[in-house]
């Protein structure tokens, strides 16, 4: 507790004392800023009723040395189960006390999910940080837009485009420790290097970038006596290339093609060590987007192709033998939208969207064949977009989807948005939401031969949001909204007849937002998530009732950054069915942790070198983020980036 309130204190003192600092005006986040994920084109944030949240080239170059799900970690709201793991283990993005699969994960607008998994979720341990341009966070139901999956959120990645010089390139490189708490002698390492080369000639557009990432020294399940587990390790490597080409004023055409993969060891459950239990996946994503822009509007049509494969080596104890898993999803993504202006108050966006997926995965207990694990789906959407002269914005829309096994399911949603105040020394907006979203059963869990369930029913997920954004003058901005969702024929696995099923759940909370810009060297943000659910799910429990973020930026002078992050999150459960860690039907209780960061980066030569450096858990805390796994301690990273 002494930790706990030290750290505390100095983050109380240090935004008192701001009011010492002499206040200058500095450019900070408003409602100005620009979103693409809340209609798929430009629209400045003060004109919609949906939380979203960005973060942008700045916040994640100051956050080098971090992966995308550690960033993703300190958002209101969200909470990510295993981000202090070892890099083995899967991570799972609990978004306003859901789970992964009612997240939505796109990449530059197309949806990315693996259809070979349980719950369709994507990994996003595929992508590398170096590509990424900024990242747009949609909170609350969103399938009008997004169809399945997008129900507590939607993440939309957005990749680099090409410079606009002829040639400019940058090379990331970063060595680190990779450690618990209560390690001795070998530290590990966590070893990174990237390189991206962009330009265009004339009309013609390029990016080219590729990573490399190793990480050792670390055991992914935690001993419970005095034999230390066998280390487990990670590879991983990431290829983006990306081409454009202007036709002419009015038309365009993109072109991407990714590909990703990583290859690790994991252990044999909680507690469990396995020194021949090993995996690996890769991710293969072509894609076209050519576009035309017109007098009243735009029409593009976004076309692409995901390949996730995946590979399990793992030691069955009942039989004596290593068996062989192999999982293939394939899908297929079509999305032709169109918005046409009325005039400079209404927006039409309409489309529609066309998708094809397939499941083929062999096991030691049976195979899905492709041939009959696949579906389809056609769903037209619209959303009409409304912009007043007088501070009022109001957004509503609707989609079919047709489904071919299922039938149709219909979705809707509806925002507004109100500046109630709005000049140049304060903003007050006003917001309020109502959508609806749905989540489609995977091919797993409708054609496993043990535990599938054709007659599964999709999930369907209803959001009521409102909430207040406030700004003052350049150097204090705050926001507070109130969350309420209920889910109907929420997709579960019965552990009594151990098949997938529909249940329901109800899940409201509180997400608040502070930032204050007292000087042109000193920030200081802090967030809240409260969170409450009825009915958590068995296995999977893990989220917190509180979640408290805070962190203060400094720029002592123009060339270095220093942050320190604060995270304290609150006890945590998970079920106890059938006794493996105490009395069977109890909760295991998690205790509360909290962890403070520190990262710097210094430039020199105008920008054009970058020196960083970062280390995660300074106060070396010893604590369980899953149970049974071993959890990251003190760590160290230092690191450097060329631009040219």
């Amino acid at each position: 507790m002494k930790k706990e309130f030290i750290i505390v204190g100095v983050l109380a003192c240090s935004l008192v004392s701001t009011t010492l600092f002499a206040q200058k005006k500095v450019a900070v986040e408003t409602l100005q800023e620009v979103v693409v994920t809340a209609t798929k084109f430009n629209l400045k944030k003060e004109n919609t009723g949906k939380v979203i949240h960005k973060i942008t080239q700045k916040e994640l170059q100051q956050n080098a040395g971090k992966t995308v799900i550690e960033i993703l970690n300190t958002i209101a709201g969200i909470d990510v189960k295993g981000v202090n793991s070892n890099p083995t283990e899967p991570r799972s993005i609990n978004i306003r006390g859901g789970r992964s699969r009612q997240v939505l994960v796109l990449i530059d607008g197309v949806p990315v999910t693996d259809q070979a998994a349980i719950n369709q979720e994507f990994d996003l341990r595929l992508i590398a940080v170096h590509q990424i341009e900024s990242i747009e966070i949609l909170k609350g139901a969103s399938s009008t837009l997004y169809g399945s999956g997008a129900a507590t959120a939607v993440i939309n990645i957005i990749l680099k485009k090409a410079s606009k010089d002829s040639i400019s390139g940058s090379f990331e490189t970063s060595l680190g420790t990779n450690s618990t708490a209560d390690s001795s002698g070998n530290r590990g390492t966590d070893i990174n290097q990237n390189a991206t080369i962009s330009g265009t000639i004339g009309d013609f557009t390029f990016l080219s970038s590729f990573s490399l990432t190793g990480v050792d020294g670390m055991s992914s399940a935690k001993s419970t006596t005095d034999t230390e587990f066998e280390a487990d390790s990670y590879y991983s490597k990431n290829g983006l290339l990306k081409l454009g080409y202007q036709i002419n004023e009015k038309v365009s055409v993109e072109t991407f093609l990714n590909f990703d993969a990583f290859e690790y060891d994991f252990d044999g459950g909680a507690f469990s060590d396995s020194e021949v239990n090993t995996g690996n996946q890769e991710q293969l994503r072509v894609g076209v987007k050519p576009s035309y822009t017109y007098t009243k509007g735009q029409l593009y049509l976004l076309a692409a192709v995901n390949s996730v494969k995946r590979g399990l080596n793992q030691f069955n104890s009942f039989s004596n033998t290593l068996d062989n898993y192999q999982f293939e999803g394939n899908s297929l993504f079509l999305d032709l939208v169109n918005k046409y202006e009325f005039s400079n108050q209404f927006q039409l966006i309409a489309g529609v969207n066309y998708q094809e997926h397939s499941n083929q995965s062999k096991n030691p207990f049976g195979t899905i064949d492709k041939e009959v694990a696949n579906f389809n789906t056609l769903d037209p959407y619209a959303s009409l977009v409304y912009i007043s002269k007088y501070g009022l914005s109001a957004n509503v829309g609707g989609r079919l989807n047709m489904h071919n096994v299922y039938g149709n399911q219909f979705v809707y949603d509806g925002n507004l948005a109100y500046s109630v105040v709005k000049d140049d020394n304060a903003t007050v907006k006003l917001l309020t939401s109502y959508s609806t979203a749905f989540i489609a059963p995977s091919l797993y869990q409708l054609y496993d031969g043990y535990s599938g369930n054709i007659d599964l029913k999709p999930e369907t997920n209803e959001t009521f949001e409102v909430g207040v954004d406030a700004r003052y003058k350049d150097w204090l901005s705050a926001g507070v909204v109130y969350f309420n969702r209920k889910e109907v024929n929420a997709i579960i696995y019965d552990n009594t007849t151990y098949t997938y099923g529909n249940s329901s759940s109800d899940a409201n909370g509180i997400e608040i937002q502070t930032k204050v810009v007292p000087s042109s060297f000193l920030t200081v943000n802090a967030s809240y998530t409260y969170i409450d659910r009825d009915v958590l799910e068995d296995f999977n429990d893990y989220i917190p009732a509180n979640k408290l973020v805070a962190g203060i930026d400094v720029t002592p002078f123009k060339n270095a950054f220093f942050n320190f992050t604060y995270r304290n999150v609150g006890e945590r459960t998970i079920f106890d069915r059938y006794g493996s860690f105490g009395t069977a039907g109890e909760d295991v209780l998690l205790e509360q942790y909290q962890v403070l960061d520190f990262m710097a980066n210094y430039k020199v030569l105008e920008g054009t070198v970058t020196f960083f450096m970062a280390a995660t858990n300074l106060l070396n805390e010893d604590y369980d983020d899953v149970f049974g796994y071993e959890t990251r301690g003190r760590n160290f990273k230092v690191g450097l980036r060329l631009q040219f």
